[in-house]
């Protein structure tokens, strides 16, 4: 998969075309899957309780969308993480209201506006995004130094895994490592007990 924003490779193939075994591609997924989706779970959560009744479902439904989204990324890697994982939790929730039958099927149909919702400006929100903007730099102060480098410069700067490297003075796939490894500590300590229960 090429990195910055490029076409994704098929998973299963090299750049040449030539097949991979399936271990390569369920890694280029999980890769993905750290990298683009895990830093979503702040606001998939909020997506998910806004809009799910039963609270006591949310971290069944956030596993549901990881499974469905994971799976999906080992056949291709969507170019839009975000659209592509709040597309299948709208679809989500759309089956189980279905599944139910909890409203009836013309209420079902203004799902589809559960986005609107979830855009909408608010002072809630303001301070939900100040708490969680407090907790993260906290999380990122606590990283290793080269990890916390390299996520400065990858995330927050948006520079390519090969702009990072040069930056670094280390290698692209040292670079990986350290943003996957960073990534993981960051969801940890952000979202380390929501993520247990």
């Amino acid at each position: 998969m090429k990195h910055g924003g490029g076409m994704a490779e098929a998973p299963g193939t090299d750049r040449g075309g030539t097949r991979r075994d399936a271990s390569m591609s369920a890694s280029a997924a999980e890769e993905w899957f750290v990298r683009e989706v895990l830093p979503l779970e702040a606001a998939l959560m909020r997506f998910l309780q806004h809009n799910w009744r039963n609270k006591a479902d949310i971290a069944d439904l956030r596993q549901e969308v990881y499974v469905h989204v994971f799976d999906a990324a080992q056949k291709e890697i969507p170019a839009h993480a975000r659209a592509f994982v709040f597309q299948i939790a709208r679809n989500l929730l759309i089956n189980r209201l279905r599944r139910l039958q909890i409203v009836p099927i013309e209420a079902v149909a203004d799902v589809d506006a559960l986005g609107a919702a979830f855009d909408a400006p608010g002072a809630e929100r303001a301070v939900i995004a100040r708490d969680e903007l407090r907790r993260l730099q906290t999380a990122l102060d606590r990283l290793p130094p080269r990890c916390r480098e390299a996520i400065i410069l990858g995330r927050i700067e948006g520079l390519t895994g090969r702009a990072i490297a040069e930056r670094m003075g280390i290698s692209e796939q040292a670079v990986s490592v350290h943003l996957i490894n960073g990534m993981r500590a960051l969801v940890d300590e952000v979202y380390g007990s929501e993520r247990k229960s």
